[in-house]
């Protein structure tokens, strides 16, 4: 294999990886039998420790160069994943899966509000199209019933706050990272995301012990699988594509998702749902193209 071919074969991989790792969090989060923030919290927390003592045994003079500018960037991009996490799960409890799948399906259009307005990058016409293309895709994946029932607007307003915080915990990665490495960067914005999330834990009163051996193995699995291995990939990615286009590759997620179900518990999708899949799948692969050029 040649070297050039290598090197755009390790994004496809990486990113095939990463995708299939976040997509078990919705599989290991139905085995969790505890509140949803408390998932959230030892996913974030566990993985934030197996990455502390790596990053300062090997990484101890990347943080020494480190300004306080970079800093603040790092820890209000963990704020700003422990938002998305804490606004989405909550969605759940309010509004239908559908609809919260649906309006969290618009991170591609926020990150390319904010790329626009914040003037860090254009998007081309391909990727603008791939945008139209994954919202469309992520609107009948997450078909659902409309209502205007006060309490269900409270939890699809939920689940459009946890769309932007992602599309901010992007752009924040995005700047971080052409300055930091990825093993650096993710202790400080995983290491942040658990204070903020556990602080919550806290002040709510939720358990944090008590659980049966199942919902133990799903938060380690959660923290190792979906957060080490899935969000983890495509931190590394900020460092070398566009925002647009990792935030595009995250829409792979209900996909991997399906998959899983399908195999694991033999869930078959809607047929209406393949229509979404397939149009998730052409927005990723006209923004893999776009961005290869």
């Amino acid at each position: 294999m040649s070297k050039t071919v290598a090197n755009r074969a390790v994004p496809v991989i990486v990113f095939t990886i990463g995708m299939m790792c976040i997509s078990s969090g919705s599989i290991l989060a139905r085995m969790a039998n505890a509140p949803a923030i408390v998932k959230s919290a030892y996913r974030v927390g566990i993985s934030a420790l197996m990455f502390v003592p790596v990053s300062l045994f090997f990484y101890r003079d990347e943080y020494a160069r480190l300004t306080k500018k970079d800093l603040a960037l790092s820890a209000l991009s963990g704020v700003f994943l422990a938002l998305h996490f804490a606004t989405w799960i909550a969605s759940l409890d309010y509004t239908s899966v559908a609809s919260s799948v649906m309006l969290v399906g618009t991170i591609p259009i926020w990150v390319a509000i904010f790329s626009v307005a914040l003037g860090i990058s254009r998007l081309s016409r391909v990727m603008w199209l791939c945008v139209c293309l994954s919202v469309a895709g992520a609107a009948i994946v997450g078909y659902g019933d409309i209502s205007l029932d006060k309490t269900v607007l409270f939890g699809d307003a939920l689940a459009v706050a946890g769309a932007i915080a992602a599309a901010a915990y992007i752009m924040c990665g995005k700047e971080v990272r052409k300055k930091l490495g990825m093993v650096s960067y993710v202790t400080l914005c995983y290491g942040s995301a658990a204070i903020v999330i556990w602080c919550a834990v806290l002040a709510m009163g939720y358990p944090v012990t008590g659980y049966d051996a199942t919902t133990w193995r799903a938060f380690v699995g959660l923290a190792v699988f979906s957060q080490v291995m899935g969000h983890t990939s495509y931190n590394w990615a900020l460092g070398h594509f566009s925002s647009g286009f990792v935030g595009i590759m995250l829409l792979g997620e209900p996909i991997g998702s399906a998959i899983l179900a399908y195999y694991l518990f033999d869930e078959v999708p809607a047929p209406i749902k393949f229509l979404g899949f397939a149009l998730l799948l052409a927005s990723i692969v006209l923004a893999a193209k776009d961005e290869s050029r």
